[in-house]
């Protein structure tokens, strides 16, 4: 029990003081309550000695009127607003530290899990402590302070009164231990109920495309009988030793009330003592019985106090990292070797993106582009070698620091349950309304938002889901042009946008090469072909690298790359227009035709289409 204490006064931090004021003020509101017994002590002793008066029934009234008043109030109060603040300030630094671990964290640990956590979790420290505090602790200092006035009036009923309670704490001791077995497993019962649940509602679109709402629902049936089993069983494995406690407590009820009389009938305890005693058999343990019901609460407190503590020992990126601001924005991968887990994905990459230029990454599905370009703003780490900006290693950076330079476009783009516009802001929050208007001008976008009923003002679904995939990209892109950092990394940025926007998108972004430093994922050439330095990555390794023009001449996966995409192109454009017998729907069908394919086809390629 003094643990799980301990491990309150530590998740406290902030709200440690509030539990002092708590504590002290249940202490004085135990004496205040304790003044009952002195009440009625001044009125049966009157009426005993045949002495009642008005002085009598003022006494009693204003010891009574003390001790209704109390601190019952604020002791209460202070001990409430300690339990829910100290779960607010928990899932605040939570979020803090999700922003700095590694992205490994989020791959071994489930959504469902860290939601469970921050949901679940701690809604069982948010209802189970102050219950804990209130009563339990309430209750066991109220009992303690009513078995000491009790011994003030007599110390006769000193060895019942305390055996009593040392016999109901050895069955509460008892209680907890049985408690430690069933806790754990409802606690982890409900995390997978969270998981199952999470996991279906994310998974909607899949679940009604191929109709897998049996087997799911059958999952989350399961998931939520076995929350109940675990909580029934829990429930069951409890309802014998509270019956116990009580049985105990009544117990040395009636063994109080018959030693006071006994005592009055051998003549060694006065018969206004031994009133008061009986009085008090009923008071003196009544306390403990809603006390020692709330023990299973103690135990939930403490196992949702360490599974929400689990994140506070997950390593940090930004240990002894400073605030510093670049002196330019090249990136210099060095010996880099990385793996997830087991699996080598990065061996012994170096190479140099040159500032204010656009540098291009193709390669393979797998051969871990999107994982090398997570490595400039930390969301991996190195496992050997550096990366550097601006010649300062990126370990040297706070995170915050670090993250001022750098925006990140993903392909699969993740927009929150707000307005377009504080949408777009998330990549500047102090930006106005026209540089955001700016901003999805450039992205393409501002038009379809100006389309919709509230324009800037619409709110959106979470993640988006109102929008089409292009959209959601292109509000994405505004957003990371609004931030306006010196590297801006595009992974996929035009894959969801279609062929006439992403030719406009595909001139802004351009644009930006004069002023940023610009890495650029692709798997379309057109969108790459422009780019000052291109790299192929293959196994892990940095293939070839060099200019379009030479990468396209030299014999591997670069020109092989060029030559599959034109042989695309030309037999789409083959079936659609060079059979084509009507000229009218030559150029209908496309009006940018070019003849700049170095492929051995020679055919017309459209510089829209690719």
């Amino acid at each position: 029990m003094i643990n799980v204490f301990k491990k309150i006064w530590s998740f406290s931090i902030k709200e440690k003081g509030n539990l002092q004021k708590s504590i002290v003020i249940g202490f004085l509101n135990a004496i205040f309550n304790s003044l009952l017994v002195t009440a009625l002590y001044v009125v049966l002793k009157a009426i005993v000695e045949n002495s009642v008066s008005t002085n009598t029934e003022w006494t009693a009234f204003i010891i009574m009127a003390v001790s209704i008043v109390g601190t019952q109030y604020f002791s209460q109060l202070q001990r409430t607003h300690a339990g829910y603040f100290m779960v607010a300030d928990k899932r605040i630094n939570i979020g803090e530290k999700l922003k700095s671990v590694p992205m490994g964290y989020f791959n071994q640990n489930s959504l469902g899990q860290i939601t469970a956590i921050e949901t679940t979790i701690l809604n069982d420290v948010e209802s189970a402590v102050p219950v804990v505090l209130v009563t339990t602790l309430g209750g066991f200092l109220n009992s303690l302070v009513f078995a000491l006035f009790m011994l003030v009036f007599d110390l006769k009923m000193r060895d019942v009164t305390l055996l009593g309670i040392v016999v109901f704490l050895l069955v509460t001791s008892a209680m907890e231990k049985k408690s430690r077995e069933g806790v754990p497993a409802r606690q982890e019962a409900q995390a997978i109920l969270v998981e199952a649940v999470l996991e279906t509602i994310q998974g909607m679109s899949v679940v009604k495309a191929f109709d897998l709402d049996n087997n799911l629902d059958k999952k989350v049936d399961r998931a939520i009988e076995e929350s109940f089993k675990k909580n029934e069983k829990l429930e069951k494995a409890m309802t014998p030793y509270v019956a116990v406690q009580q049985l105990v407590l009544y117990v040395f009820g009636v063994a109080l009330m018959f030693c006071a009389i006994m005592f009055y009938l051998n003549g060694s305890m006065e018969l206004t003592k031994s009133l008061i005693m009986v009085v008090c058999s009923f008071m003196v343990y009544e306390q403990l019985k809603v006390a020692g019901s709330c023990v299973a609460n103690m135990r939930i407190a403490e196992h949702s106090i360490d599974k929400a503590n689990k994140i506070d020992d997950v390593p940090t990126m930004d240990e002894g990292g400073k605030d510093i601001v670049p002196t330019s924005t090249e990136i210099k991968f060095k010996n880099v070797d990385f793996a997830y887990e087991k699996k080598k994905i990065l061996d012994n990459v170096s190479f140099t993106i040159p500032e204010k230029k656009m540098t291009a990454i193709v390669g393979p599905s797998g051969s871990g582009k999107t994982t090398l370009c997570s490595m400039i703003p930390r969301f991996w780490d190195v496992d050997a070698g550096s990366v550097s900006i601006g010649g300062v290693n990126v370990k040297d950076y706070t995170l915050n620091s670090l993250m001022k330079n750098v925006s990140m476009v993903f392909q699969n783009v993740y927009l929150f349950a707000d307005t377009i516009e504080n949408n777009i802001k998330f990549g500047k929050a102090d930006a106005t309304h026209e540089g955001v208007v700016e901003a999805a001008k450039r992205a393409c976008c501002h038009e379809f938002i100006m389309a919709l009923p509230d324009g800037y003002n619409t709110k959106i679904g979470e993640g988006g889901a109102s929008l089409s995939g292009g959209e959601k990209q292109r509000i994405s892109i505004a957003r990371a042009l609004i931030k306006d950092a010196g590297i801006v990394i595009f992974d996929e940025a035009t894959a969801n946008v279609d062929p006439e926007n992403e030719d406009r998108l595909q001139n802004a972004i351009e644009e930006l090469t004069k002023d940023k430093t610009v890495i650029m994922i692709a798997h379309r050439l057109k969108t790459v072909r422009n780019a000052e330095k291109i790299l192929v990555l293959s196994d892990g390794k940095i293939a070839q690298e060099g200019k379009h023009d030479e990468l396209s001449k030299e014999a591997g996966f670069y020109a092989d790359f060029v030559n599959n995409q034109c042989r695309f192109i030309q037999c789409y454009l083959f079936y659609h227009v060079y059979h084509c017998r009507y000229t009218w729907l030559y150029s209908s069908v496309c009006s940018h035709l070019t003849t700049d394919c170095r492929c051995s086809w020679r055919y017309s390629v459209c510089s829209v289409c690719y």
